[in-house]
């Protein structure tokens, strides 16, 4: 077998080879289809593969190969989508039983038209938890994803299939969702690299939101450079999505090498300091100590503004599916069907009182980052919990495992930052990440941190 048809081969090592003829698209997909059949056995990463689309993609990238066609900058790369991610002729489920019934998508997202574009290729959609409500990647409906560090442990979520296709080697690359904090608590416990965007920065068109005022899409890799690869391809702006930014896309694949001169860094303070375990603060103080960041910046008001989050989401998704509660609501997993319902009963006034809270937060934040360009913090309180666990111990606290993984994380969505959530691999342990925070649509600044970091060995996706 060709080493780019291999598990750890990463989406860049993949394209350089099929675009210069060292392998095929074909033969690269058919190892993908063959792993997803043996492997996610143990991840339950996949809910949908779509075998025959992928070979016929795959049949037309070689083709135009050879007929000395461009490819694509994702050349014969294989990719799966979280499936609340529309997929031509398949039904988007969101991690639900109710979708299942739903017809099937009549195109594809506009992200997944454009990684297609670009040369890649689509082998499958991902599960995840029901309708993205939900932290650990446990799916009462088609069972939990499972976490390929070690099966008997949760992925994260709701992105937690996305989490451990990547993780497991089943493919180089994923999309997932991320409302407050869903990309980034699977990439941390599952010990990858996952890119939260700026909110609007790429086009959520087709895809089955969750809070559309917080819902953010965005890709998940083995490398920083496959998550500049895939990010560059997907922007620019799209009809489709009213809160797509008009701005033009921003490549930052080519300034990834530039290193860590003139951006300065330092750490967050107070609130980030607080309610976590010695791993998750000593995974900080590492990345801090690497990139040489001493200075400490408090974020103020971080736990008001997670708690308004919480708020937010819980009232327009209560919204979103208050008719489905009123018809199906046997039908919804009960974990998720109370949350909702508690959505559905928020007076509008708190919902506008913390929207008002979220315009000024921004601007305080903006304003106390002004003079940094990537700030470090924890991505999730804890290494990764059992998949049976409900409740976990925190600095002391017993807390609910369900609602806490985002502690981190909720904050830094609430105002639509860029987050790169970069691993570390911790021999005999379970992997854990930090959040690289970078200014609105600056997502360069945190990506040439974490390739940095990935460089000087710092941090890095373990070997699938």
């Amino acid at each position: 077998m060709s080493a780019v048809a291999g598990k750890d081969a990463t989406a860049a090592e993949i394209a350089a080879a099929v675009s210069t003829g060292k392998a095929t698209a074909a033969s690269v997909v058919a190892a993908a289809l063959a792993r997803v059949a043996t492997l996610d056995k143990t991840c339950n990463a996949f809910t949908s593969v779509v075998a025959e689309r992928a070979r016929a993609t795959a049949a037309a990238v070689d083709a135009a190969i050879a007929a000395g066609r461009p490819a694509g900058p994702l050349a014969g790369v294989p990719f799966a989508v979280k499936n609340l991610i529309d997929i031509q002729g398949i039904p988007t489920l969101a991690g639900s039983k109710i979708n299942a019934e739903h017809a099937p998508a009549a195109q594809d997202a506009t992200l997944v038209q454009r990684l297609e574009a670009a040369g890649a290729i689509l082998v499958g959609a991902l599960n995840m938890g029901e309708y993205a409500y939900d932290f650990t990647g446990r799916n009462a409906h088609a069972g939990p994803s499972r976490n390929p560090r070690d099966p008997a442990h949760m992925t994260g979520g709701s992105s937690g299939g996305s989490g451990a296709a990547v993780a497991g080697g089943l493919v180089p690359l994923s999309l997932g969702s991320d409302t407050n904090g869903s990309i980034r608590v699977p990439a941390s416990l599952c010990g990858i690299f996952g890119l939260k965007p700026t909110y609007g920065r790429l086009s959520r068109a087709g895809s089955f939101l969750f809070c559309d005022s917080l819902d953010h899409l965005g890709p998940m890799a083995r490398s920083v450079r496959d998550l500049a690869l895939a990010f560059d391809v997907m922007q620019g702006p799209d009809p489709r999505d009213p809160v797509c930014t008009e701005r033009p896309p921003a490549p930052t694949l080519p300034g990834l090498d530039a290193g860590i001169a003139g951006l300065r860094i330092a750490v967050a303070g107070d609130y980030f300091e607080r309610q976590l375990e010695p791993v998750a603060a000593d995974a900080v103080a590492a990345v801090a100590r690497a990139l040489g960041a001493s200075r400490k910046v408090v974020v103020p008001d971080a736990a008001r503004a997670r708690g308004c989050a919480y708020l937010i989401t819980a009232a327009e998704a209560g919204a979103l599916h208050l008719p489905r509660l009123r018809t199906r609501a046997d039908d919804f997993d009960p974990e998720t069907r109370e949350r909702f319902m508690a959505g559905a009963l928020t007076p509008a006034a708190w919902y506008i009182q913390a929207q008002r809270f979220r315009r000024a937060y921004r601007q305080l934040v903006l304003e106390t980052l002004q003079d940094v360009d990537v700030l470090i913090a924890p991505a999730t309180p804890v290494t990764a919990p059992r998949i049976d666990q409900t409740m976990m111990t925190v600095s002391g606290v017993a807390m609910p495992v369900r609602a806490n993984l985002g502690i981190f994380t909720q904050p830094i969505s609430f105002i639509g930052l860029p987050v790169v959530a970069a691993p570390l691999q911790r021999p005999g342990g379970l992997p854990i990440a930090v959040q690289l925070i970078a200014k609105p649509f600056d997502e360069q600044a945190a990506l040439r941190v974490a390739h940095w970091l990935e460089g000087e060995g710092v941090c890095a996706a373990p070997t699938a």
